[in-house]
């Protein structure tokens, strides 16, 4: 029976999570996502089995998820899109980028996707938005994006908000909220500023606990990594 459901898992785990194309992008990657009913879940690419089994009940029944305080409840399909955009900082993670990704759709199809690099290709304007917006540019041979919507883990900084708008981007869903850059409402809110000419739907906190995880994984990760480094640097000079 056990050895029964184990199986099934795993196979569930692959219909799943192919949906997202994690098998062209990241081997492994943990998502954990609070629901309005108050229960985490947490799946990973090789298998939590009862985690896959309340995924699969909350894939079935189309369960609303939604942020505590949060005024709007989004649906599954901002959720699918949204883990594209964290498989992409996945790949930002990998390449020791801060793991931000974005995607970009239109009429349900992902037409571009792109990952924080601006160290690996040392350019200040490559954030995650920035380039998920350029492959979408070149997909449509336009730089305007009319009708498409803009998926990306972190909420913008002004740079990506004022490509964002330049670009015509109908809607952008974002998950973490980012109170030191973010101009979506934490730091300020340029997309409520009605002397623009355009204003672009915004919708925060899909899978913010996912995205906001991922992020604090990174720089604690880092901070351990650093403090390693220092401790090593001290002992090297002590022994000298």
């Amino acid at each position: 029976m056990l050895f029964g459901m184990i199986c099934c898992s795993w196979i569930l785990s692959a219909v799943i999570l192919s949906q997202f194309d994690y098998f062209d992008s990241i081997v492994s990657i943990n998502i954990e996502v609070s629901l309005e009913r108050g229960f985490w879940i947490s799946a990973m690419f090789f298998g939590r089995c009862a985690s896959l089994w309340l995924y699969l009940a909350a894939f079935l029944f189309q369960l609303p998820l939604k942020n505590p305080g949060d005024s709007f409840a989004y649906t599954m399909i901002d959720t699918d899109y949204m883990f594209e955009a964290l498989a992409q900082a996945a790949l930002a993670e990998a390449a020791g980028e801060v793991p931000v990704g974005a995607v970009v759709v239109k009429d349900g199809q992902i037409i571009g996707r792109g990952y924080n690099a601006p160290i690996s290709l040392h350019d200040p304007s490559a954030h995650a938005e920035m380039q998920a917006l350029r492959a979408a540019a070149q997909y449509l041979g336009n730089y305007r994006l009319v009708g498409c919507e803009l998926f990306v883990t972190l909420e913008p900084c002004v740079m990506c908000a004022g490509a964002i708008m330049h670009a015509r981007i109908r809607r952008l869903v974002y998950g973490a909220s980012d109170f030191k850059t973010g101009v979506c409402g934490s730091l300020l809110d340029l997309f409520a500023e009605q002397r623009l000419n355009h204003h672009t739907e915004v919708a925060g906190g899909v899978l913010a606990e996912a995205c906001g995880a991922t992020l604090s994984r990174f720089f604690s990760l880092r901070r351990e990594q650093k403090k390693i480094n220092e401790n090593k640097h001290i002992h090297q000079n002590s022994a000298a």
